[in-house]
């Protein structure tokens, strides 16, 4: 797959066509304003600062891919992005979360990614230490090899600029120990215990290792501030504690190799990255926005808080400074992508000055009986290849006729217009009572291979399925 900030319109439609079925505009617009995202990158800096992203207002019924489409665009982009629900958020002076978590969440999610790329540019150099750890673990070397315990004043109040009488007499031992026989020895141990251990040969052996010991600390929440580490605030002060742990060798391997990479990045230079990152390139999803608006003019109770809400999401959408545990990050240039179903809201509910910081308005449509049979088929994480291959882990191989698939297909939409309209959740709905007993029964050695057709499941839900009764509707 090409790198996302590479990659065309067209190619993100591609990308989203293959987990989410119709809803083109939706798409068509979410790749435009990441293309540009990219586009404004190459811009001179003077220019760049004036252009602002243009937030997108995504409206639908449940279960048209809404939350889809923020959920792929998170694995398949390297930007920061954050989903967040509307619904978790009160006006300040309420009990709930502030606004202003969003944006912390975001700084978070900007960091790990930051760090992980420091990590992955390591990760030769700490496989290497990690080895050599290992080796030793293995092979243990004679007592001069160890390095001396204790904390010395020079460790903590820096080093005075000459060597101690202790520090020149250890020098000498390990240079003459280093010449002796034993030391050979040792060393050719060693290679040969290397040499399997690239091989594989060794990856259920069980060592021990010593490794960064990172006690629990007490966690002090200052609400704008996020979480502190009490413990953090001395940390600096004294040596890092390390602890002894067994285990075995490929999961020393992992432990040691995030550890010694951990060791070699530069976290004020990570930091840097991680904020300028989530500044330019940061997307919030902001999911069920219709659930903070209320339609009537008569505010009262809840709605006095929805409405305190939109305020505080505002000055946020429209371009803030807002004080996160990394420093104060600014929103001007992130994307906000709100979603919502609007059954009893609609839009225009929202407070006027938040509708126009949504200038682009998308709507989802419903689905068909076709966008049913190919959401059954087409994409790479279908229901019916996830049923399929939960079945097979026991023994059992499924098998979905083509009919079979167009009743299926033809119940949900029928089900959908005739009870709630609740999208392609119906399939899931569907696929469960069909599949119940056989599920039930499972491990069975007796059960061959099922066939899925319109006959079973006509047979299955014919009970779910009525005629519309007119007869409620007659005063």
């Amino acid at each position: 797959m090409a790198d996302i900030k590479n990659m065309t319109p067209k190619q993100i439609v591609a990308e989203l066509d293959k987990y989410i079925i119709g809803q083109e505009e939706a798409k068509k617009y979410v790749a435009i304003a990441l293309r540009n995202r990219y586009r404004r990158s190459l811009l001179p800096e003077k220019m760049r600062e004036e252009i602002s992203p243009k937030n997108i207002l995504m409206m639908g019924p449940t279960g048209v891919g809404k939350t889809e489409i923020a959920r792929r665009l998170a694995k398949l982009m390297d930007a920061p992005f954050v989903k967040v629900e509307a619904t978790k958020f009160t006006e300040v002076g309420y009990v709930g979360r502030d606004v202003d978590s969003m944006i912390r969440d975001l700084v978070e999610a900007s960091m790990r990614l930051s760090k992980q790329k420091r990590m992955d540019e390591n990760s030769e150099m700490a496989d290497k230490i990690a080895e050599d750890i290992i080796v030793k673990a293995i092979i243990p070397g004679g007592p001069e090899e160890k390095q001396s315990g204790g904390v010395q004043l020079g460790n903590i109040f820096g080093n005075l600029g000459y060597k101690s009488q202790r520090q020149e007499y250890e020098e000498k031992q390990k240079q003459q120990y280093e010449q002796s026989q034993e030391y050979s020895d040792i060393q050719m141990a060693r290679e040969q215990v290397r040499e399997q251990l690239r091989r594989g040969a060794l990856e259920e052996e069980i060592i021990e290792i010593e490794v960064d010991d990172v006690p629990k600390t007490n966690q002090l929440d200052t609400q704008n501030e996020g979480m502190i580490a009490l413990g953090n605030i001395f940390d600096n002060m004294m040596p890092k504690k390390t602890k002894r742990k067994k285990c075995k060798v490929k999961d020393a391997r992992r432990i040691l190799r995030e550890q010694e990479a951990q060791k070699l990045i530069d976290m004020d230079q990570v930091t840097d990255e991680a904020l300028e990152n989530a500044e330019q390139n940061g997307i919030i999803f902001i999911d069920e926005i219709d659930k903070i608006a209320s339609g009537n003019s008569m505010r009262s109770g809840a709605d006095v808080s929805r409405e305190g809400v939109q305020r505080d999401i505002l000055p946020i959408v429209e371009g803030s400074v807002v004080n996160t545990k990394y420093g104060p990050v600014k929103t001007d240039h992130m994307l906000f992508i709100g979603a919502g179903a609007f059954h009893v809201s609609k839009p225009s509910d929202l407070i006027p000055e938040l509708q126009g910081r949504f200038p682009i308005n998308v709507e989802l449509k419903n689905l068909d009986r076709d966008d049913f049979r190919k959401i059954l088929t087409v994409p790479e994480n279908a229901v019916t290849k996830q049923q399929k291959a939960l079945l097979e882990t026991e023994g059992v191989h499924v098998e979905f006729t083509e009919d079979g698939i167009d009743e299926i297909a033809n119940l949900a939409f029928l089900m959908n217009e005739e009870t709630e309209n609740i999208g392609a959740r119906r399939l899931h709905t569907i696929l469960e009572i069909l599949l119940e007993d056989i599920s039930y029964n499972l491990p069975d050695p007796k059960m061959g291979d099922v066939v899925i057709d319109r006959a079973m499941v006509q047979e299955k839900l014919h009970e779910k399925v009525k005629e519309v009764d007119v007869d409620k509707y007659i005063l």
